[in-house]
């Protein structure tokens, strides 16, 4: 995850619900962009944004495939 990035760098992206969001309101979205990729609370928008580059996503989101 990378601490220099902010969220300004999310400003025109397109946010979706995660596809595995139940229906309990445990949701997450994430934006997608050529330089980051946000991850944030559904009920709390504003409540700070995860952000990683491309990159680190990928890792991330392979990672989670292996187990």
């Amino acid at each position: 995850m990378s601490i220099f990035r902010t969220s300004s760098c999310l400003s025109d992206a397109r946010w979706r619900k995660s596809s595995r969001s139940a229906d309990n309101a445990h949701c997450v979205e994430v934006a997608v962009t050529t330089d980051a990729v946000g991850v944030r609370d559904t009920k709390n928008r504003n409540g700070g944004t995860l952000i990683f580059t491309p990159e680190q996503w990928a890792s991330f989101t392979s990672h989670l495939l292996q187990k």
